[in-house]
């Protein structure tokens, strides 16, 4: 268990070189804080680390010159996370950085490691886990190791999860692969969304035989998507009545509703604990049933107990860089305010919720990191003003992000934007269930970015999603490889999917390869659709008039779209002369989709258009090349560059400097 230091033994060394302006401690496993933070003596903490850069701030009314941080390979078992203020830090010119020293890793764990694991002799116990395995699961009792915070099965940032060699182990499910069906819902409610029926309150009939051996489960939870195949929630189970099949779940219900056919699983159930890597705590007794992934395999199992590392409050120019980051409940890093702070070069896995968010400040940035198995998304960047178009600036750049939302699974991207001027490049974004970019605001720029093998088990969703706001303009779209994108549900997946009236958005010089309906414009306008290429694409290009068909009460009177108008101060003077077609746009037939251009795309494979008869004529087409060979390079192996023979340039395409995009190597990060 966890000793009483912040870290369990991080070492920070403290050598001052006033001559060049530099200031080191160090901090390792093997430390003291009551050492001078040397080398040779490092501290124990990183706490006591941060106070004795504090102190020498103090010997030199603030002027320490750059301050490097060493922390020392090993383990970390973090007791608190390590808080930053604006009194830490630095300056452009000197940064405080907080950094692993070359070599092995050093991981930083916002978990208990739980020991003392036995065989189960509760006969109770016995009798409820599944006969195949009861002689196999162990037991450990984690009242008597000191842990009491167990904390929710379902809550966001509260969740507690079982890690098992550096990998989230699955809470005890039912089916243990994939989902299984309702039957027919028997709410007393009925509501109709689209003419499509179901019920306000989660009570519903299934066909299964398995329900019948849980018994008196008391905390039984189930995850599904209830009503549509983008919206996923977990709901409680209140009651299951074996006879009539009906099972019923507790207020507060999905907001959607409940729908037949749709796709549950139930968990936190001790009766399913059938396959290795299974777990189940009860958490009135505190003993923790665990299945271990191998017979003979030593139990080493660490419990997300910390719901941050680090907490970045109005702090300026203060680096994390090179650190393993695992095992909290929430968000491993989190950012408000401040100005140029880095995450850089660290390894972020295991998070119950996003691996960093930034808010507020400026120029706030999370580069080269590896981001994976996140239980929400990977990065979030929240920041500027709107009114004034202010730019925060922050970035996203040369990150490889994949596998999240492993617990919450839509609307939790690899990368989400909102406010104004975030910069999100270089970034390679796959395994993901629902989006992979998902954005608000203005000005953003989103480029050089590869996404794929998105979207895989959600629908009516895009790898690039916005939508439902006339003035979220001004965003470009540029250089990104999209590829291998499709969605098994409802109305599938998109590659970038201007939703809802999303407008006033540059799409210029992508490649969209087997990317679904590949560019989709929902009823939007003021969108340039340019030099893109579109390879075996179900749809290439999908524009719609939904602002003049089923979603015509969101555009007039006090629809929502009309209402985020209002919102923003079109008529000033930055806005109109950034976006001239705000000021007039409710008196220009505010439901059709005017003003989008296509030109200079080429389309090869698959279906060009899939475009709405009212749509169509309101859209200018200019010199795209259609089911012509336009002689890529090597279509087999995935390059589209053009050969200089290629017919596209005669109609002013321009090459696509496909050689920039992904990942980059430099200092955060090295490539094969």
């Amino acid at each position: 268990m966890k000793t009483k230091c912040l870290y369990v033994g991080l070492v920070v060394l403290v050598i001052s070189c006033p001559l060049f302006g530099m200031t080191e401690f160090f901090v390792a496993t093997g430390g003291r804080d009551i050492n001078p933070g040397t080398s040779a003596q490092p501290f124990a903490t990183l706490e006591r680390a941060r106070n004795a850069i504090r102190e020498s701030k103090a010997r030199g009314n603030g002027a320490v010159g750059q301050v490097t941080v060493w922390i020392k390979a090993g383990t970390y078992y973090v007791q608190e996370a390590l808080t930053l203020t604006r009194e830490d830090s630095g300056t452009e010119a000197a940064p405080v950085v907080y950094r692993a020293m070359p070599g092995r890793a050093v991981r930083l764990v916002g978990g208990e490691k739980v020991t003392g694991f036995g065989p189960v002799t509760n006969p109770e116990v016995l009798a409820r886990l599944p006969e195949s395995v009861r002689h196999d699961v162990v037991c450990a009792d984690l009242k008597g190791v000191g842990l009491r915070d167990f904390g929710e099965v379902a809550a966001q940032g509260k969740r507690l999860e079982l890690f098992f060699q550096d990998k989230a182990m699955q809470l005890a499910r039912w089916p243990n692969e994939g989902f299984v069906r309702v039957v027919d819902v028997v709410g007393e409610t009925p509501m109709t969304t689209h003419g499509i029926q179901g019920t306000r309150e989660g009570e519903f009939t299934y066909a299964e035989d398995r329900p019948g051996a849980w018994g008196a489960e008391p905390d039984i939870w189930l995850h599904g998507y209830w009503f549509w195949d983008w919206a996923d929630s977990f709901e409680r189970v209140a009651a299951v009545d074996t006879e009539k099949q009906v099972m019923s779940t507790a207020p507060p219900y999905h907001n959607y509703g409940y729908r037949k056919g749709q796709r549950y699983y139930a968990l936190n159930v001790l009766a399913e604990l059938d396959r290795p890597g299974e777990w189940y705590l009860d958490r009135s007794q505190g003993s923790l049933y665990f299945l271990p992934p191998a017979r003979g395999t030593e139990v080493e199992v660490v419990l997300s107990e910390l719901p941050h590392l680090f907490v970045l409050q109005d702090c300026s120019w203060l680096t994390l860089r090179g650190l393993v980051l695992e095992a909290t409940r929430s968000t491993a890093v989190t950012l408000s305010g401040g100005q140029g702070n880095r995450v850089a070069g660290c390894t972020i896995r295991n998070t119950g919720s996003w691996a960093v968010s930034i808010s507020g400040g400026q120029q706030n940035s999370v580069l080269g990191c590896d981001i994976y198995e996140t239980g929400e998304g990977g990065v979030s960047l929240s920041g500027g003003d709107r009114p004034t178009l202010t730019p925060a600036a922050h970035r996203a750049e040369n990150n490889h992000i994949h596998h999240f939302g492993r617990i919450y699974r839509t609307y939790r991207p690899g990368v989400s934007v909102n406010g104004v001027g975030h910069l999100v490049r270089h970034n390679v974004i796959h395994d993901g269930p629902h989006n992979a970019i998902q954005l608000s605001g203005n000005d953003h720029t989103i480029e050089f970015n590869e996404v794929y093998d998105v979207c895989y088990e959600t629908g009516d969703v895009g790898a690039f999603y916005m939508g439902r706001d006339w003035t979220a303009r001004g965003t470009v779209i540029r250089h990104n490889y999209f590829h291998d994108i499709k969605g098994p549900g409802l109305h599938g997946a998109m590659a970038v999917y201007l939703d809802d009236s999303a407008s006033g958005i540059s799409i210029l010089g992508n490649i969209f390869y087997r990317a679904g309906r590949a560019m989709f414009i929902g009823g939007g306008r003021d969108n340039l659709v340019e030099n893109n290429v579109f390879v075996d694409c179900p749809a290439s290009l999908h524009v719609d008039a939904r602002g003049v068909g089923w979603m015509a009460y969101h555009v007039q009177g006090d629809g929502i779209l009309p209402t985020r108008l209002r919102d923003m101060p079109t008529r000033e003077a930055v806005w109109r002369h950034k976006y001239p077609g705000l000021v007039t746009l409710l008196d220009d037939d505010p439901g059709l989709p005017k003003g989008n251009v296509v030109r200079r795309n080429i389309s090869y494979g698959g279906t060009w258009l899939d475009v709405e008869s009212k749509a169509l004529p309101l859209i200018a087409f200019e010199d795209n090349l259609v089911d012509t060979d336009p002689q890529f390079v090597n279509p087999r192996t995935q390059d589209f560059r053009l050969r200089s023979d290629s017919p596209a340039f005669a109609l002013g395409f321009q090459p696509i400097p496909v050689e920039k995009i992904g990942l980059y190597a430099d200092e955060n990060r090295s490539l094969p």
